[in-house]
This record gives structure tokens, C-alpha cells and sequence, in this order.
């Protein structure tokens, strides 16, 4: 997956039916998230599964999905217009997808 994604899950696994970006997700509560100079780990202690953040954009925007109604109003929020966001919607997808992120 290019860069801004998780690298563990590939955009084939992503389920596009449960992920929606018009809704409200957040980081699962058994989920990790440690900043590193290249972007983040997230590191799920009950699945011990383990995602790499490709930079420090796509890892505020993780951080922040609690203080939006949606994934469309973090992105927003952080600069990303409707153009530039397919990257970001598929990395956040695939976080989803591998239970990293959650319905809120």
C-alpha cells in the first residue's frame, strides 16, 4: 500500500462494506498508538497484531477520529480535501479492517 497507510493488512482485505468514512470511528480500546519519527506503531494487545503509520499525517488524523462526527471531517480537519483523500480513506479502511479503528 502506498504511503499514508497501515502496511500489515493489503487493500485487498479491506472490507469496503462495514468501513464508512461518512461515520464516526476511533481507535479500539485495546489499541496502542506510539509515535515514532517515521509516523506510528499500533499495537493491538488482543489480537497482537501490529500496523505501521507511514507518516505523521495519517497518524493525527488516527489520533484525532474521536473529535470528529466522521473520518470526511477528521480529514478535513487536518488539511485533506475530497481530491487527496482516497489515500487516506483506503489506509484508515485498512485499519479497520484488521480491528484497529472502530465504529465509535
Amino acid at each position: 500500500m502506498t504511503a499514508p497507510g497501515a502496511t500489515d493488512v493489503s487493500p485487498e482485505a479491506m472490507d469496503t462494506e462495514t468501513f464508512d468514512p461518512g461515520a464516526t470511528w476511533r481507535l479500539h480500546p485495546q489499541v496502542a498508538l506510539r509515535p515514532e519519527p517515521f509516523g506510528a506503531l499500533l499495537y493491538h494487545f488482543g489480537t497482537r497484531k501490529l500496523s505501521f503509520l507511514k507518516n505523521t499525517v495519517i497518524v493525527e488524523i488516527v489520533k484525532s477520529l474521536d473529535d470528529h462526527a466522521s473520518v470526511q471531517e477528521a480529514l478535513r480537519a487536518h488539511g485533506i480535501d475530497e481530491s487527496a483523500e482516497l489515500p487516506y480513506v483506503r489506509a484508515l479502511g485498512t485499519l479497520a479492517a484488521s480491528n484497529m479503528i472502530v465504529p465509535a
